[in-house]
């Protein structure tokens, strides 16, 4: 048998779950009777299980408020549940800003647009980079250690997508035990209950451990870890020593504290000396975890006292503590299910659905089962539930999860595609509410980018880089480091793809006073650095340099590598779009007719897209040849998702050079990178959805399982992630998780099912011909409509559309179908309504906010 590496990792975890869980002595045979029953227990659309304890951090399950995270582990005999607060980060406020990059500025322009040296051109933009970004920190452990167990049974560990509730489940001694663990949004706590079929059958000890200096106590029944985060921990990519440094000076690094609460049913609960607790001969048991950080903003030094950060910590497990269990697990189902259940996606599914969750992964390589997306969709539907909710951070590299105190890549907001892909899904998938963290960050990071714009590069406006950590880094991270590469440090074009999310949050919502007040103001000043960044291109035209296509290099004419032109393809498609959108903003405003104008006459010195040699869509201003043309970042395709410049209908040729430029990106990727990454996979499902390419959609879509997934799904992008013949290196793991396909690939199932761009509402326009029949309900289009859709064959049978608010809206039919009725539902009766004029394959209706319209196709 042949192994691919992916193959042989699982290998490798199955052999160390095995030998992990080795006291399970009566482990069940995945085909036995009780394997059935219990897989019968389990909703394989909304469940992930297993039938053995996570080994590893990326192996366990994830729950999470926004704010407070963690990963359960679901050991038998020692349960670990790694607990995250999505504010402890290392460092502060600090001036990363670059005097001197005004003065190289005019030079890197020179080299490459009159002396066309293109390396030197980058060793010049060094020189304008500052220092490195922070780290996202881990806060620490709870552990659980279990006494007298015995040999354990029937073991099952599960996630409920649907009430947000992680369980484990097993038999020892002729007890069944469960433990269930959550975190609450509306008490900002994490509950952990430990129950058992028998009186006085939990005996364990109870403690908190963290990687980060810290100290433990106990008293009554209450655990206390107090510990100050590094005042600076680099990138684990970076070799400088010391890599991490503490200082007991206040503001040099923040306190963080977490409390636990530990209530026992029978028995007893006993402090000890250590900083544990200890309980015994309980019946339940029910620990609360609070925690909290001496942050106090983006612009503030972390110098809490410990004292008031121990208050905090306290305060809010003193108001959890004094609720029934079943009430704060009521709370928290209850707040879960009105934003999860808002979508519902159905497919067809095969027997292999009643598998547990790994092995379904590994049984989708024999057998692609439609059914297993479904699940991949409703995770990462949790999983931005569970990690943005408003007044949190918005879900940064790994989500809100991170195990290490130097995580790759510093666990931060990677700016250049990650967190945006992140937020793909907000919209159309009727998360709305979790856009705002993300869209609360951009309005921070304008604040410094003003800075950063006027500092560096004498602009007004503000502007951003490709990474961005809790104290708003707004500068190019590099240190002049003579390998840190200008294609992805010198990019200053992250504010400006940033302001893409607010403009889309007011489309798909229709808010005016957010418009006006917290999107157009931000979006302004973005299009200001653009104006003021561009220069004349000696042609009469207008272009921009330095200018990078994020993380791609060029082979300059002289055969050597090269990353800094003028005018790629992205700087361009990213100010063609915040010109257009900022224009139509202020004629929407009523503001800003002087703006408007200048904004309109900008755009039409832009260069138009080029089509290459190969008959691609151009990456570079110059068809350069690519030095890697299976590169995974998709930055000239951006036009066509998930911007809207370019499409199938108003733009035909530049659509089918796209189209050739992701199937060379394809060919290449196998040769060069295996299978691409997680998330550049995602991106790839999108872009196929947008050419309506249902079926290549799909055959993207197996090849994420097939090649990226872990067996609880999360995205394991390993040393694929890094360029083309290279290897994990400088620290990085060899299990890099990043949660960007995971949070991406729902947004590119969205639009197989439905798009909303260029002012038209299209149903199914990318259905592959495996998804034979299915539903979805509660998808949401720009304009402010929810539409619920089902199809057979694949023809849609039926469409129903909510608007939110009153509107024209323009829909196209399936592809082959037209329009046939349409009836208005009120009080679950359905009256017919005038046919629109035309040939029903596209169609207007007149909608009323609260009301609803169902439609019926037929072949045309």
């Amino acid at each position: 048998m042949t192994y691919t590496r992916r193959s042989f990792v699982r290998l490798m975890s199955a052999a160390a779950s095995f030998f992990g869980v080795a006291r399970m002595g009566a482990a069940t045979p995945a085909g036995s009777a009780t394997a059935h029953k219990r897989a019968a227990s389990f909703n394989p659309d909304t469940t992930l299980w297993m039938e053995q304890p996570a080994t590893a951090w990326q192996d366990a399950l994830p729950v999470g408020n926004g704010r407070m995270g963690a990963m359960v582990f679901g050991g038998v005999a020692a349960e670990r549940v790694a607990l995250n607060d999505d504010t402890l980060w290392s460092g502060g406020p600090r001036d990363w800003n670059n005097p001197g990059a005004k003065e190289h500025l005019p030079v890197v322009r020179r080299l490459v647009l009159v002396d066309k040296n293109y390396q030197a051109a980058d060793e010049e933009c060094r020189k304008m980079e500052g220092p490195w970004n922070q780290n996202y920190e881990p806060l620490g452990d709870l552990l659980i250690d279990m006494e007298d167990m015995g040999d354990t049974s029937s073991y099952a560990r599960s996630l409920d997508l649907d009430s947000a509730v992680a369980k484990v489940e097993f038999s020892a001694g002729g007890v069944r035990y469960q433990r269930e663990v959550f975190a609450s949004f509306p008490d900002d706590v994490i509950l952990v209950r430990l129950t058992a079929s028998g009186p006085a059958k939990i005996t364990a000890k109870v403690r908190l451990r963290s990687l980060l200096h810290s100290s433990n106590s106990a008293q009554g029944r209450r655990l206390l870890m107090t510990g100050k985060a590094p005042k600076q921990s680099l990138p684990q990519y970076v070799s400088t020593q010391p890599a991490v440094t503490y200082s007991e000076v206040a503001g040099e690094g923040m306190y963080f504290a977490s409390v636990v609460d530990v209530r026992a049913s029978g028995g007893k609960v006993e402090a000890q000396t250590d900083g544990s607790m200890h309980v015994s001969g309980a019946s339940s048991l029910v620990i609360c975890v609070g925690c909290a950080t001496g942050f106090r903003g983006f612009s503030s030094m972390p110098d809490m006292p410990l004292e008031q950060v121990v208050a905090k910590a306290t305060a809010i497990v003193d108001r959890a503590s004094n609720m029934p269990y079943a009430q704060l697990r009521a709370r928290h189902v209850e707040d879960h299910r009105t934003l999860f259940r808002r979508v519902r996606l159905e497919l067809p599914s095969t027997s292999d659905a009643s598998l547990a969750t790994d092995q379904r992964v590994e049984a989708f390589a024999r057998n692609a089962d439609p059914s297993m997306l479904v699940l991949v969709f409703n995770l990462g539907r949790y999983l931005l539930i569970s990690s943005s909710r408003p007044g949190s951070q918005p879900a940064n590299l790994q989500g809100l999860w991170n195990a290490d105190v130097r995580p790759p890549w510093s666990s931060n907001w990677t700016t250049n595609i990650n967190v945006e892909m992140n937020y793909w899904a907000a919209e159309t998938c009727n998360l709305s509410e979790c856009h705002l963290p993300l869209i609360a960050m951009v309005g921070d990071l304008s604040v410094n980018g003003a800075k950063t714009a006027e500092v560096n590069y004498g602009t007004p406006g503000w502007c951003a880089h490709h990474n961005v950590d809790l104290w708003r880094q707004s500068a190019p991270a590099g240190n002049a480091e003579s390998w840190a590469m200008p294609t992805w440090a010198n990019w200053p074009m992250a504010g400006v793809w940033l302001c893409a999310h607010l403009w889309e949050h007011y489309r798909f919502t229709g808010d005016k006073p957010y418009l006006r007040d917290v999107a157009y103001p931000v979006m302004r000043g973005a299009a200001e650095f653009c104006a003021g960044w561009l220069i004349d291109d000696g042609e009469g035209g207008l272009t921009t340099c330095p200018s990078v296509s994020p993380e791609n290099i060029f082979v300059a004419p002289n055969g050597q590598m090269a990353n800094v032109s003028a005018g790629a393809t992205m700087d361009i498609a990213l100010i063609r779009e915040i010109f257009l959108n900022c224009t139509e903003a202020a004629k929407l405003l009523g503001v800003d007719t002087e703006f408007r104008g200048r904004m309109v006459a900008l755009t039409q010195r832009l260069p138009p897209y080029k089509i290459g040699r190969f008959g691609q869509l151009q990456e570079w201003s110059i068809d350069f040849e690519e030095k890697y043309p299976g590169m995974r970042h998709l930055s000239h395709l951006y036009p066509l998702y998930p911007g809207e410049q370019i499409t199938p209908r108003s733009t035909p040729d530049l659509a089918v050079a796209a189209r050739k430029s992701l199937e060379r990106r394809l060919e290449f990727a196998f040769k060069e990178q295996g299978a691409f990454t997680g998330w550049g996979r995602a991106w790839v499902i999108a872009l196929w959805a947008r050419l309506q390419d249902g079926d290549m959609a799909w055959d993207s879509l197996k090849t994420l399982v097939n090649h990226s997934l872990n067996g609880n799904l999360f995205d394991d992008v390993n040393d694929t992630h890094l360029a083309p013949g290279t290897t994990v290196s400088k620290g990085v793991p060899g299990f890099i998780f990043q949660i960007d396909a995971n949070l991406g690939t729902p947004g590119g199932i969205a639009e197989m099912l439905m798009q909303s761009h260029n002012n038209e509402i299209a149903l199914l326009p990318a259905i592959p011909a495996d998804w034979k029949q299915g539903k979805v309900k509660g998808l949401r289009a720009r304009g402010g409509l929810e539409a619920s859709i089902e199809w057979n064959g694949p023809k849609a049978s039926k469409a129903t559309v909510q608007p939110l608010q009153d509107g024209t809206f323009r829909f196209r039919a399936p592809k082959g179908q037209r329009l046939v009725t349409l009836k208005k539902k009120k009080d679950n009766l359905l009256s017919a309504l005038p046919m629109p004029s035309g040939n029903g394959e596209t169609f207007e209706l007149d909608g009323r906010k609260g009301e609803s319209y169902q439609f019926t196709f037929a072949s045309s």
